[in-house]
């Protein structure tokens, strides 16, 4: 009989092997199950009244990292600006593609005295399965409460049937958070300056099509510049 943390574990390797799996099943390139990069005229838009806009203060929030130590926002602003990263958690394919792509250009991320943070509702367990299977160097936070979601208006509440849905991939969204309210963050990338200001905000609900690395430290660039 499996354990929770046996079954995150297996869900977690069939989201990170689901693009390719899927990729030849359909006798499809690889890259045609990836991400899509956001195109540009919509770079920078939040949909559905999502987000945060720019130069609105983000509340100060309470929330863990994968490894249970309280964090807060003004703790991590205390190293400047934050690249703040929303990801559905760590069964979805396409979160795991984007986490992996910002984990590779962190020396990108640290030139620019900018440190990502990466949230989800996933409980301490699932968020650690993610930080050590991509060695990532910098936060993960573990927000199942949703106390940083709400601080940045990044909910999307998921209906029974999109949970049904799930469940039929093997993805327990229960399992993963811990708890039974069905919400997980809305897709989004934020930039906030060293004084907890919005500088930056992008949220889409297609979670297929996100900004790419180079598209983030364009703005990056073009804000802190």
């Amino acid at each position: 009989m499996y354990t929770q943390k046996s079954f995150l574990v297996i869900s977690f390797i069939l989201s990170s092997f689901f693009l390719q799996a899927a990729s030849a099943e359909l006798k499809l390139p690889a890259e045609a199950m990836q991400v899509a990069t956001t195109p540009a005229d919509k770079l920078g838009t939040n949909e559905n009244g999502l987000g945060l806009k720019a130069g609105a203060s983000v509340p100060d929030f309470t929330s863990h990292s994968y490894d249970g130590k309280t964090v807060t926002l003004a703790k991590l602003l205390k190293s400047g600006p934050l690249l703040v990263i929303f990801y559905r958690g760590g069964w979805c394919p396409f979160c795991n593609y984007q986490v992996r792509q910002i984990t590779q250009a962190y020396a990108q991320f640290q030139q620019r005295h900018v440190m990502p943070v990466l949230i989800s509702v996933d409980q301490a367990e699932a968020a650690a399965l993610v930080q050590q299977s991509y060695d990532i160097p910098f936060p993960v936070l573990s927000d199942p409460e949703l106390a940083a979601h709400e601080a940045f208006n990044a909910v999307i509440e998921l209906d029974d049937a999109h949970v049904e849905k799930y469940k039929g991939y093997g993805i327990d969204l229960e399992a993963w958070s811990g708890q039974k309210h069905h919400k997980i963050a809305a897709p989004a990338v934020v930039l906030v300056g060293k004084d907890g200001k919005v500088l930056w905000s992008h949220v889409a609900l297609d979670f297929k099509t996100r900004p790419d690395v180079d598209q983030m430290l364009g703005v990056i660039d073009a804000k802190l510049n």
